[in-house]
C-alpha cells in the first residue's frame, strides 16, 4: 500500500518513542483514547463501485485514527430515505453523510449552485474552486443553519445521458421525457422543450423500460451501465459536460466539535484522499463500461463545440436566474463564474 507523508511521520514518531523507552528502560503507557462511533449514509446503492470506495474511506479513517473514530457506512435508504438525510443528520440520527447537496434545494436554493450545469469539464477545476477560491467555506455557511458541517467534497466525474433517441443538438431535446434531479438541470430541460420527471435512482430503469421517460440524468457511463440503462436505451452522450455533481462528506455539528483536533485534521485529509481515489477508480470503470456498451450496439454521441456553446449560453441564463433566488446562491454562482472565466471555460 502506498505510504503517505502522514504515514511516514507517524512511523518515524512511533520509532522515536520506542527508542526512548529502550534507552530509559521506561515502560510507555497511554491513557485510554476516547472512542467515537458514527453512522454515515451515502447516496449510493450497495451494488455501486462508489459505495465500495466509500466503505474503503471509512476503513481508512479507522486505521489512520488508530480506531478512535469508527465510521459505519450505510448504502442509500438503509437508515433513512435519501431526501431525509439532512434532517436525520441535524437530529444526530446520522453523524455523517455522503450526499449530493442539490437534494436540499428546497431548503435553500444555494444548494443547487453546487452543481453548475455546463460549468466544469474536469473534477480538478471544481475541486480547485472549493479549496482555493472559497467554495468550501460557502458550502459550510449554507449547511450551518442545519446543524451540519461539511468536512470536504468529492467527485465521480462528468456524467452521461443515456437516451432512447439520439440527442445531437438542442432541438433534439424538444418533446423528450427526462428523468432529472432537483435544481438547474430540470430548468434546462424544460427550457429546451423537454418534460421532466423527478424519481429516485432506483426507479429509473423501470421508468425507461415502461416509457415513462426517454432519457435520464443519473451518473457517469459506468454507473449508468451498472444500473442496466444500456439494456433499454440505444444512445449515450460522452463526454457530456452537462453535469459534474459534487458529493460531500458532511457531519453533525456537535459530533464534529466533539472530535480532538488531530482527528479533525486526519478526517479532512482522508476526505481529500477519498475524493481522488473515487475519481480515478470511476474513470477506469468508465473506460471498461463504454467498451462493453459499444460491443452491444449502444451508440456514443459527442456534442460538437458549436452545440456545446449554444447549450452553455442557455445554461448561463439559468445560472443568473438561480443567483437571484437567495444571497448564498448569488455568492456561490458569481464566484464560480469568475473562476470559470479565469480558466477559460466561459
Amino acid at each position: 500500500m502506498r505510504k503517505t507523508r502522514r504515514d511516514f511521520i507517524k512511523t518515524a514518531g512511533a520509532a522515536a518513542v520506542g527508542t526512548t523507552a529502550l534507552l530509559t528502560g521506561t515502560r510507555i503507557t497511554h491513557a485510554a483514547d476516547p472512542q467515537f462511533k458514527w453512522k454515515a449514509q451515502t447516496l449510493w446503492s450497495a451494488a455501486e463501485l462508489t459505495y465500495k470506495v466509500f466503505q474503503d474511506f471509512c476503513a481508512r479513517v479507522k486505521k489512520l485514527t488508530n480506531g478512535r473514530l469508527e465510521i459505519t457506512p450505510f448504502p442509500a435508504g438503509a437508515v433513512v430515505g435519501t431526501f431525509e438525510c439532512l434532517d436525520a443528520l441535524s437530529k444526530n440520527v446520522l453523524q455523517a453523510m455522503n450526499q449530493w447537496p442539490g437534494y436540499w434545494t428546497g431548503k435553500d436554493p444555494a444548494f443547487a449552485s453546487t452543481d453548475l450545469i455546463f460549468g466544469y469539464s474536469h473534477p480538478w477545476q471544481a475541486d480547485a474552486w472549493y479549496h482555493y477560491k472559497g467554495g468550501l467555506q460557502m458550502l459550510r455557511d449554507i449547511y450551518a443553519p442545519y446543524n451540519a458541517y461539511c468536512v470536504g467534497v468529492t467527485w465521480w466525474g462528468v456524467e452521461s445521458i443515456p437516451s432512447k433517441k439520439p440527442l445531437n443538438k438542442l432541438e433534439d431535446f424538444k418533446g423528450i421525457k427526462f428523468r432529472v434531479p432537483q435544481g438547474m438541470t430540470a430548468d434546462l430541460i424544460s427550457r429546451l422543450g423537454g418534460s421532466t420527471t423527478i424519481v429516485p435512482g432506483g426507479e429509473v430503469y423501470s421508468a425507461l423500460e415502461r416509457g415513462v421517460v426517454d432519457a435520464t440524468d443519473w451518473g457517469t457511463p459506468s454507473m449508468n451501465h451498472r444500473m442496466g440503462f444500456h439494456e433499454v436505451t440505444k444512445y449515450f452522450n460522452y463526454p457530456g459536460f452537462h453535469s459534474m455533481p459534487v458529493g460531500d462528506f458532511t457531519v453533525n455539528m456537535e459530533a464534529w466539535k466533539a472530535l480532538p483536533d488531530d482527528i479533525k485534521t486526519i478526517l479532512e485529509a482522508a476526505v481529500r484522499e477519498y475524493n481522488w481515489d473515487q475519481v480515478e477508480r470511476v474513470a477506469i470503470d468508465d473506460i471498461r463500461a463504454m467498451g462493453e456498451m459499444r460491443k452491444k450496439g449502444v451508440t456514443p454521441i459527442t456534442w460538437s463545440d458549436q452545440e456545446l456553446r449554444r447549450i452553455r449560453a442557455v445554461a448561463e441564463k439559468i445560472w443568473d436566474e438561480w443567483a437571484l433566488k437567495s444571497p448564498g446562491s448569488k455568492k456561490m454562482i458569481e464566484s464560480q463564474k469568475a473562476w470559470l472565466k479565469d480558466i477559460g471555460q466561459i
